[in-house]
C-alpha cells in the first residue's frame, strides 16, 4: 500500500535530533508521531509522489498518522495545478490540520492566479470554528492580499474575528504587522482606533516593531498605542 511505503521512505530519512527539536516547537502534537524528517527532504518526496497513480489512496487515506506525513499532504496540495481539484482537497484535510506548521507550509501555489476567485472560500475559511482553517484563511489573505489585489475590506474581514484559539489570534497579528509594511496609510487607522482585542493589538504592534521593513519613526508612533 502506498502509505507503508510512504511511511518506508520517511523513516528511512529519519534525523532523531531535528525529530526531538521538532517536537518542541509544536505544542499541540505528540512528539511520538514526530519522524524527523527536514522540509526539503519532504519537498522532494512530494515532487516525486506527483508521479505516483495510487496518491489518491494516500490523500484520502485520514487522517494520517505521523508528522510528516500530514506535512507531504499540505506539500502536495501546494503542488495541486487544477483549482476547483485544490478547493476540495482542502475541504477534505483542513479540518486533520493540528499544528501551527502543518498550516502554515500549506501554500498552493495556483491561488496566484485566481485571486478573484479564491476570496469566498478564504471568507468561509475564516468563519470556520477550526483553529487552523481559520488560520489558513488569514494566512492566505496576508500572503496573497496585501499588495496590487488589496482591499480595505479584507483587513475589515480578519479584524472581524473574534477567537479565544492562541495560534488565530497569533497570526492576526503577524497579518497587520505585515500590512502595516505594506499598506501603512489603510491599516494604521486599524491600531489607532485599537479595533483588535488588546493582546491581539498588542502583538501586532511587538511584530511591526521587530519588522525591519517599518521605519524607525513609525515604529516610534506605533509604541504610542500600546495597551
Amino acid at each position: 500500500m502506498i502509505r507503508e511505503e510512504i511511511q518506508n521512505m520517511l523513516f528511512a530519512e529519519q534525523d532523531k535530533p531535528y525529530a526531538a527539536f521538532t517536537a518542541k516547537l509544536i505544542h499541540t502534537i505528540d512528539p511520538q508521531t514526530v519522524i524527523g524528517v527536514r522540509i526539503p527532504t519532504l519537498r522532494s518526496m512530494a515532487k516525486a509522489l506527483l508521479k505516483r497513480d495510487d496518491l489518491e489512496a494516500f490523500l484520502s487515506d485520514l487522517p494520517h498518522q505521523f508528522f510528516e506525513e500530514n506535512q507531504l499532504h499540505v506539500l502536495l496540495l501546494s503542488l495541486q495545478k487544477d483549482f476547483e481539484r485544490l478547493l476540495l482537497e482542502l475541504d477534505g484535510f483542513l479540518p486533520y490540520i493540528d499544528n501551527w506548521a502543518t498550516c502554515d507550509i500549506l501554500a498552493p501555489k495556483i491561488i496566484a492566479k485566481h485571486l478573484p476567485d479564491f476570496l469566498p472560500y478564504i471568507q468561509k475559511c475564516l468563519s470556520s470554528e477550526h483553529e487552523y482553517t481559520v488560520r489558513f484563511g488569514v494566512g492566505m489573505l496576508m500572503s496573497h492580499y496585501l499588495g496590487d489585489a488589496f482591499d480595505l475590506q479584507y483587513p475589515k474581514w480578519v479584524a472581524s474575528i473574534h477567537s479565544d484559539a492562541y495560534y488565530v489570534n497569533m497570526m492576526i497579528a503577524w497579518y497587520f504587522a505585515t500590512a502595516l509594511a505594506k499598506q501603512y496609510e489603510e491599516i494604521v487607522p486599524f491600531i489607532e482606533q485599537k479595533r483588535l482585542s488588546p493582546w491581539t493589538h498588542n502583538k501586532a504592534i511587538q511584530k511591526a516593531i521587530e519588522s525591519r521593513r517599518i521605519s524607525s519613526e513609525t515604529k516610534s508612533y506605533l509604541r504610542l498605542f500600546k495597551r
